[in-house]
């Protein structure tokens, strides 16, 4: 394991010189890291890899010659090394950076648009940081939906946190959900468009409709709600009908959308909630997930050992809003048991 002290060592891949350099910059800031090298296309890339034994890289998708997913594709299998992509925020450049996700980078950021520069990539360091030490994983293959099975929902509502990782982590846990599971509201980090791809993704291969949740949108039995993002938070309203609402605010320790604000959200019905802390860096969530647990809800936290960086869920473990971690393998189980009548 290396020191904390030791600072991870950055190759930047990307064919613009500009994005090199604001990217380079933002990163000299973070005693941290340190930028090793930089390639603008694959083939130096791959060069860079061999020669400077980066600890983690960032990657532009759009490239000349060999783009980044065939790069990232070659690299996973031959010489493995953690992967942050870098992608334009348009539906194209979100769907290639899920694509990428799926092939084994740990997490994907969006590339600033035009007017974007001056606060683009203000959290680059600490996703870089954090992404040298995840635990990388064979490309993932595409899950098979769940086979209905007799499920009787209990009233119980499901509320799930994820970041770094849980693109992979979700797939996985709603795979074994069924088609007519509890309704489970979802807040990932990830940029907007890139949510939205998300949960068209996630709609085609899992059993339960997946939708990106909206104002006022009355919660169902067999339906995911996936927060939108963008400007906005997502909240549980249950004061009648359990209701999604949409909460326009500032960032709440730095995301929006915020694990700690849905959480949060839940506690007045928290003996009627099921939480969940999946894979990802930072504490979100975790003080409202304790206050959740303490109100009665039921709440579990994915383990080490499955997670692509085990920071959110050892929050929740270690200020007590979980007992211990589970397998990812084993959470939609855990959850479906405290949902059913």
């Amino acid at each position: 394991m290396r020191s904390p002290d030791v600072p991870r060592k950055v190759l930047i891949v990307d064919d613009s010189r500009t994005i090199r350099r604001l990217i380079k910059s933002r990163l000299s800031r973070d005693p941290r890291i340190v930028v090793v090298g930089e390639a603008e296309d694959a083939y130096q890339a791959k060069r860079l890899v061999s020669e400077l034994s980066p600890d983690v890289l960032t990657l532009d998708i759009e490239m000349p010659g060999m783009n980044g997913l065939e790069f990232l594709r070659k690299l996973m299998r031959v010489r493995p090394v953690p992967v942050v992509m870098i992608s334009a925020e348009t539906q194209q450049g979100s769907e290639r950076a899920l694509e990428a996700l799926s092939l084994g980078a740990v997490d994907c950021v969006g590339k600033p648009g035009p007017g974007g520069l001056a606060t683009a990539f203000s959290d680059l360091a600490e996703l870089l940081y954090c992404a040298a030490g995840a635990r990388l994983r064979p490309p993932q293959r595409s899950p098979v939906k769940a086979a209905s099975s007799v499920f009787h929902w209990n009233g119980r509502v499901v509320l799930v946190g994820s970041s770094t990782g849980g693109v992979d982590a979700l797939e996985i846990m709603l795979a074994d959900y069924p088609e007519n599971c509890p309704p489970t509201l979802i807040t990932q980090h990830m940029p907007k468009t890139f949510l939205s791809s998300f949960a068209r993704r996630l709609d085609s291969k899992v059993a339960p409709h997946v939708v990106l949740a909206e104002d006022g949108m009355g919660l169902e039995q067999g339906k995911v709600y996936l927060a939108p993002g963008g400007e906005t938070h997502l909240t549980l309203d249950w004061r009648a009908a359990p209701l999604c609402r949409l909460l326009w605010s500032e960032k709440c320790g730095g995301y929006r959308p915020s694990v700690e604000v849905l959480f949060r959200s839940a506690i007045p019905w928290a003996n009627r909630i099921s939480a969940v802390m999946l894979t990802g860096m930072g504490r979100d969530g975790a003080a409202a997930m304790r206050r959740l647990r303490d109100g009665g809800a039921e709440c579990f936290a994915q383990d080490e050992a499955t997670s692509a960086v085990y920071g959110m869920p050892r929050a929740a473990i270690e200020n007590g809003a979980a007992d211990r971690g589970l397998p990812i393998t084993e959470i939609a189980s855990a959850v479906l048991g405290t949902a059913q009548s």
